[in-house]
C-alpha cells in the first residue's frame, strides 16, 4: 500500500487558499485504495480504476430509430411523392436477409436496416396503398436511422478511470459488453466526535451538555461520497483515552476523522494526542466558516481534524476533505456543481478570505433565480443548512456584495 510522505502536510504560508489546499492534496497525497473487480450490480458509487473501452460498436449495427418504412434514398423521386412496392417486414431482433432491398420494407424501432437501405420514413408520414406505400418528398438521406457506432465506436472510451460510477455509467458499460468492472476499494474511515460537552442523541442531557450532531452530518455525507464509515462514538476530554482510542482506530482504517478539539485551548486535547502518536500540521484556511483544519498521521494512517461547529464541518468537508478522499480513493478531483446567480442581498466581508454564505433561491419579477441570504449567520446554526438551498461563494478579495452582483452558487441538492 502507498505511504504518506514526511512533507505531505507542510505549508509555510500564514493562510492557505482553497486552491492551494487542493493543489497540495493532488501533489502530495498517494492513492491508498487497491483495485478489485466487481459485477456491474455492485459497482454503483465505486471509483472506476481503469479506463473502460467499448468492446464493440454501439449500436453494433445500423438500425431504425422509429417505426416506419426503410428505403434506399436513391429510389426516391427528386420531386413529388414516391410510390414503392412493399416487400418484407423487420422487427427488433430480426435478422435481415442478404438480398438487396427492393422497394420499401416495413421496419420497427431497433430493427437492423435491410441490405442497401439507408433512410427510414416515419409510419405516420406514409400512406399505404394496397401492397404499395406512398412516401412524401424532401426527406434527407439517413433520416431516422442510427448508424453502427453512432453512440460509441469499438475501442472508444466509455468510462474514464477515476470517475465515481453512476447508474448511467453502468448502463453504458453493459451496452458495450462489460459484465464487471475494475474499481477501487472503498476507503475506510473511522469517525469520532470529541468533547465532554457532547451527549449521544436520545440520552439524558446533563447540565452543560448538547447532543452530538456532527457525527450524523459527517457519516451521512461520507457515505454519499462512497466511503465505508465506522462510527466510533464520542471521545471524552481525557488525553490518555484520546491517545488509546485514536491509536486503536488507526489500525483498521485509511483515515481517522474527528470534529472539534484541535485548537489551542487547555481542553483541546486532540492535537496533543495525535502528536504523541505521530505528527500533525494545522492548516489555517482563508475561508469562513471553517478556518482551522488539522491534518497528520497516526502511525502510517491519515488523520483529519475538522472544526467543531456544524456549518464549518460542512464547508471544510465539501471543499477540502472531499478532494482529499477523491485523491486517496483514486478518483478525479472535480469542482463541486455550481452555477452563477444574482445576489438579492447586501453584505460586507474582510478581504483575503473566501466566505460561503447560506442562501435561499427566489425568483425576481422577470422569473430569474436570485439568492437571498439566510437571516442567521452563525457557524453553529444547523437550521441554516436545513432551511437554505445552498451556498454562495464570496471571492477572496471582495469586501462587499451588492444586490445584483453575480456570485457562484453551490446547491445542496447537487453537491453530494
Amino acid at each position: 500500500m502507498a505511504q504518506l510522505t514526511d512533507d505531505c502536510f507542510a505549508f509555510g504560508g500564514k493562510l492557505m487558499r482553497i486552491e492551494e489546499a487542493v493543489a497540495l492534496i493532488a501533489e502530495r497525497m498517494p492513492v491508498l485504495a487497491d483495485i478489485e473487480t466487481v459485477p456491474l450490480a455492485l459497482a454503483d458509487g465505486r471509483i472506476c480504476a481503469q479506463d473502460v473501452l467499448a468492446k464493440h460498436d454501439l449500436p453494433p449495427f445500423a438500425n431504425s430509430a422509429v417505426d416506419g418504412y426503410a428505403v434506399r434514398h436513391a429510389d426516391l423521386a427528386r420531386e413529388g411523392e414516391t410510390l414503392l412496392p412493399l416487400g418484407g417486414r423487420l422487427a427488433a431482433g430480426a435478422v435481415p436477409g442478404s438480398e438487396a432491398i427492393a422497394g420499401a420494407v416495413r421496419i420497427f424501432t431497433g430493427a437492423p436496416m435491410p441490405n442497401g437501405a439507408d433512410t427510414v420514413f416515419m409510419q405516420e408520414d406514409v400512406r399505404a396503398d394496397g401492397d404499395r406505400v406512398c412516401l412524401p418528398p424532401n426527406l434527407k438521406r439517413g433520416a431516422n436511422t442510427r448508424p453502427a457506432g453512432e453512440d460509441l465506436p469499438r475501442g472508444g472510451l466509455a468510462i474514464p478511470a477515476g470517475r465515481r460510477l453512476r447508474p448511467q455509467d453502468l448502463a453504458l458499460a453493459a451496452a458495450t459488453g462489460h459484465s464487471e468492472l475494475a474499481v477501487r476499494r472503498r476507503l475506510r474511515v473511522a469517525l469520532f466526535s470529541t468533547g465532554d460537552e457532547l451527549a449521544e442523541p436520545g440520552a439524558p442531557l446533563r447540565p452543560g451538555q448538547v447532543y452530538d450532531s456532527n457525527r450524523a452530518l459527517l457519516a451521512g455525507l461520507l457515505k454519499r461520497l462512497g466511503v465505508a464509515v465506522d462510527d466510533l462514538g464520542i471521545i471524552r476530554d481525557d488525553p490518555a483515552a484520546l491517545r488509546a482510542r485514536l491509536d486503536a482506530a488507526s489500525g483498521g482504517h485509511d483515515l481517522v476523522l474527528t470534529s472539534g478539539g484541535v485548537s489551542t485551548g487547555e481542553e483541546d486535547h486532540v492535537k496533543g494526542a495525535v502528536e504523541a502518536l505521530g505528527r500533525l500540521a494545522v492548516w489555517r484556511l482563508a475561508i469562513k466558516p471553517g478556518r482551522p483544519i488539522a491534518l497528520g498521521q497516526i502511525g502510517d494512517k491519515l488523520f483529519v481534524g475538522l472544526p467543531g461547529n456544524p456549518v464549518a464541518v460542512y464547508v471544510t468537508l465539501l471543499f477540502v476533505v472531499r478532494p482529499l478522499l477523491a485523491r486517496l480513493g483514486g478518483g478525479l478531483t472535480e469542482t463541486p456543481a455550481s452555477w452563477p446567480v444574482r445576489a438579492a442581498f447586501a453584505y460586507r466581508k474582510k478581504p483575503g478570505r473566501r466566505e460561503y454564505v447560506r442562501v435561499c433561491l427566489e425568483r425576481d419579477p422577470d422569473g430569474a433565480p436570485v439568492a437571498r441570504k439566510f437571516p442567521r449567520e452563525g457557524a453553529g446554526v444547523l437550521t441554516s443548512l436545513t432551511e437554505s438551498d445552498g451556498l454562495v461563494e464570496l471571492p477572496d478579495d471582495a469586501t462587499t456584495v451588492a444586490p445584483g452582483d453575480m456570485l457562484t452558487y453551490y446547491p445542496h441538492a447537487l453537491l453530494w
